[in-house]
């Protein structure tokens, strides 16, 4: 019996060729039945692997928190059941616009949050990355 669900499974050599990386992932693990672990977002259209918003942290934040969005649905969970997120800011100076978009989408839902700056992310044109981790509700 098998208690992880495995959600939009892909290999990195296929996302990342430039790097030569053979790893096996997943956008989400649905763990147990009820938690919900996202991976990372960023401003990457998930359907086309193309990066969008160049450039513009808020703008690839909409496409981060979209992502999730739309993961969390396809897990059966929503946004309003995130628990925790994490936000990693190559350059502090994005944390204003970038809170402020994440706040957009999370008005009223009230997770805990950390947020880390580091050097780089996978690609040079990411500017944030926002992972979540959810669950869903008990249907009584």
């Amino acid at each position: 019996m098998t208690t992880h669900r495995r959600i939009r499974q892909f290999n990195t050599k296929d996302t990342y060729p430039e790097q030569k990386l053979d790893n096996d992932l997943c956008q989400v693990v649905v763990a147990r039945g009820t938690m919900v672990f996202v991976r990372g977002q960023i401003g990457q259209d998930l359907d086309t692997s193309a990066s969008v918003a160049i450039g513009d942290a808020a703008g690839q934040t909409e496409q981060a928190m979209a992502n999730i969005k739309m993961l969390l649905e396809e897990a059966g969970s929503k946004l309003e059941h995130i628990c925790k997120i994490t936000i990693y800011l190559v350059d502090p100076r994005y944390r204003e616009p970038v809170y402020r978009t994440i706040g957009k989408w999370l008005k009223g839902v009230y997770p805990v949050s950390t947020g880390i700056v580091v050097s780089a992310l996978a690609r040079p044109e990411w500017l944030v990355e926002i992972d979540a981790t959810a669950v869903i509700p008990d249907a009584g």
